[in-house]
């Protein structure tokens, strides 16, 4: 069986850091065990979900599906955002909510269910995200559709999706609206399999509202969930720097309103937490026109989010998602406006999410917390140029070597809980 020991020992000779001369014998044995390398890694995410059922999507996610010995889980943005379903960079949408003259409520689940559709069908799990505002309920509608491309302010991408709700049992409704339906398509067993997370990143440019306010909307999505299937599993926050001062604080004050304050929707204390996220990016930089990789942000991100879920006694056993657990941020970001993102086509990709992999069990290990999954955030992006150093696992259908990284990464282990 492989070990992580021997995973870390080729890891590190692949990297250069052990060399033949000067060195003394060395001895490894594979029956030194330290555990089973469940598949946490059998989860990927991206911000386009309609992305799913074109082409190259279709394509990929049969691959995908293929390589993992559990179900994979797929989280993407967008599924809640207002639009009639044209796929572009950072966007996404499925006219899930919109209202009549008078205000009245109108679903329409059908691109929802497209998407859903897709994964059920091959055997995969939504790691479904509660997200973002339909126009007709956001406190800020207009823009509402962004038109963001590489090389453009960030910043553009927050627009009227990202506000909070104008009147929370609406929101409320519609999250039980949505897994009501899945219940009847689905199956409650089915159902019952997935997690459900609310928003994304809530401590920067993805939410407009303040943290208390986050608290509220968190508060009405989760009792919406319930409300519909009460053996559902629901969590987040999903934050942005798990080891950075905004995310730390973030995410203690999240855990601490779950435990002990008022729900805004109940009026009970505390409110449903199954599962808790953040997430770890590293740091790459272009010097004298080479790519130097930097894990250490990443690794801070996860180790201080362990390190937070497990020092309360009510979450210590939680299970924990690093909902992106990436190289650096941007995956719409190309090589023609950042450079240092050329490592993307090549080996470099396929190394370093080894070597962090190795990590990840590591750290899940000497914390002793209870690690469930890490989404790499990334998966195609249809109809763009040819290896354009997108952070993608393929390009226009043609597999990129980080791919091979993953049918590797942990066949004969324990299920992902």
């Amino acid at each position: 069986m492989k070990t992580i020991k021997l995973i870390s020992f080729l890891l590190l000779f692949i990297s250069g850091r052990i060399f033949a001369q000067n060195q003394a014998n060395i001895t490894i044995s594979l029956n030194d065990k330290i555990g089973d390398m469940y598949p946490f890694w059998a989860w990927f995410g991206h911000d386009e979900p309609n992305y799913t059922y074109m082409k190259d999507g279709r394509k990929l996610l049969s691959e995908l599906a293929a390589l993992s010995p559990v179900p994979v889980r797929m989280r993407v943005h967008n599924l809640l955002t207002t639009g009639d379903g044209t796929a572009a960079l950072k966007w996404g949408s499925t006219n899930a909510y919109t209202e009549d003259a008078s205000g009245k409520p109108i679903y329409n689940w059908h691109l929802v269910d497209s998407i859903f559709d897709t994964y059920v069908k091959l055997g995969m799990k939504p790691y479904a995200q509660i997200g973002f505002m339909p126009e007709a309920l956001s406190t800020h509608p207009k823009p509402y559709r962004h038109y963001w491309k590489p090389g453009d302010n960030y910043d553009d991408v927050y627009t009227g999706w990202a506000y909070p709700p104008k009147d929370y049992n609406k929101w409320e409704e519609l999250v039980y609206q949505w897994v009501k339906h899945c219940v009847q398509r689905y199956g409650q067993a089915e159902v019952e399999s997935w997690y459900w997370e609310v928003w994304n990143e809530p401590n920067i440019g993805y939410w407009k509202g303040t943290m208390k306010e986050f608290f509220k909307l968190y508060d009405y999505a989760a009792h919406g969930v319930k409300r519909a299937l009460p053996t559902a599993h629901v969590g987040g926050p999903e934050v942005a720097g798990g080891s950075s001062p905004g995310g730390m604080k973030f995410l203690n004050a999240f855990i601490k309103h779950c435990i002990a304050d008022t729900n805004y929707a109940t009026g009970k204390i505390g409110s449903p937490i199954d599962v808790i996220s953040f997430h770890a990016k590293g740091q790459p930089t272009l010097i004298n026109g080479r790519v130097r990789m930097n894990m250490a942000p990443q690794i801070r991100d996860i180790r201080e989010g362990f390190k937070i879920v497990a020092s309360y006694p009510e979450t210590k056993n939680t299970p924990i998602v690093i909902g992106e657990s990436d190289p650096e941020g941007c995956a719409a970001c190309g090589m023609a406006t950042n450079p240092s993102n050329a490592y993307r086509n090549g080996t470099m990709y396929s190394s370093y999410t080894a070597a962090s992999i190795a990590r990840e069990y590591q750290l899940a290990d000497s914390l002793g917390v209870n690690f469930m999954g890490s989404v790499s955030w990334s998966f195609e992006f249809e109809n763009q140029p040819w290896f354009y150093g997108f952070r993608d696992l393929a390009t226009n259908g043609v597999d990129k070597p980080v791919l091979n990284v993953f049918p590797d990464a942990g066949h004969d282990e324990r299920q992902t809980p």
